[in-house]
C-alpha cells in the first residue's frame, strides 16, 4: 500500500508540473525559444534605402559606352606624369601655339594674333593702311638706294644722295601728320562709342605704312584702293 500510494504521489506531482508548464506557454506575454512570436511586426522591410550595400548596383548615373571609356582612358594615358613629359608637353603646346599665330598673321585670323593687333580698331587701321598708298612706303627702298649712291664712289651720286635725303625726310613728315589727321577722322566716325580707339592708332598705322606692303605682317586683307565696310565688329 505504502508503495503504490507513492507512486501515485509522484505521477499526480509530474502530471500537476506538466500542465504548469503548458499553460505558461499558452500565456498572451509569453515568448517561446526558438522561434519568433507572431505579434512582432517584421521591420526588415521598412529599412531606408540609404542603409542598403553598395553591392546593390545602384550607381545612381548610367553606365558608360565602350566609346566613352576609351576616350576617358585616352585622356588619362595623355595626362603627363613625369617631368621629362611636362616638358615634352610644354614643347608641344609651344609649338602649337606658334602653328596658329603664323597660320593667323597669313589669315588674319583675330582670334590668334597677338595682343597688340588684335580688336577690330586694330584691323581698320590695317584695311585703312593697305587700301592705299602711302609715301612712307618707299623710305626703306629709298635708303637702300642712298647708302648704294653714298659707297659708290661717285661723287655726283653721293652729292644727289645727300640732297634728295633730307627732301624724303620731309616729305615723310608731311606725310605722316596727313595720315595721323585723316586716320583720327575715320576712327571718330566708325568707332563713336570707343573714345580710346585713337590711343596709339597713329604709332601703329605709321609703323604698318612704313613697310613694304608684301613684308606687312599680318598680311593684308584688302587690295589697294578696295572700299572698307562702314562697321568693324
Amino acid at each position: 500500500m505504502g508503495s503504490r500510494q507513492g507512486t501515485g504521489t509522484t505521477v499526480g506531482w509530474w502530471l500537476r508540473a506538466d500542465r504548469a508548464r503548458s499553460d505558461t506557454l499558452h500565456e498572451p506575454g509569453s515568448t517561446a525559444l526558438f522561434r519568433r512570436p507572431k505579434s512582432e511586426p517584421d521591420t526588415s522591410a521598412d529599412l531606408p534605402a540609404d542603409d542598403a550595400p553598395a553591392a546593390a548596383g545602384k550607381k545612381g548615373r548610367p553606365t558608360p559606352s565602350r566609346r566613352e571609356a576609351e576616350a576617358v582612358n585616352k585622356a588619362k594615358a595623355k595626362v603627363p606624369r613625369t617631368r621629362k613629359e611636362m616638358a615634352a608637353a610644354r614643347r608641344r603646346a609651344r609649338a602649337e601655339s606658334s602653328t596658329k599665330v603664323r597660320q593667323a598673321m597669313r589669315s588674319g585670323d583675330d582670334r590668334y594674333l597677338p595682343p597688340r593687333d588684335q580688336g577690330p580698331v586694330r584691323r581698320f587701321i590695317r584695311d585703312y593702311v593697305d587700301a592705299s598708298f602711302w609715301i612712307l612706303e618707299l623710305m626703306l627702298p629709298a635708303m637702300i638706294v642712298f647708302l648704294i649712291f653714298g659707297y659708290s664712289g661717285s661723287t655726283t651720286l653721293a652729292a644727289y644722295s645727300n640732297l634728295a635725303l633730307p627732301a624724303l625726310l620731309l616729305m615723310i613728315l608731311v606725310e605722316t601728320f596727313r595720315l595721323r589727321g585723316r586716320l583720327r577722322k575715320e576712327l571718330a566716325r566708325r568707332f563713336p562709342d570707343e573714345p580710346e580707339a585713337a590711343k596709339g592708332a597713329t604709332m601703329y598705322a605709321v609703323m604698318r605704312a612704313l613697310q613694304v606692303r608684301f613684308l606687312r605682317m599680318p598680311k593684308p586683307q584688302v587690295k589697294m584702293g578696295a572700299a572698307l565696310p562702314e562697321r568693324y565688329r
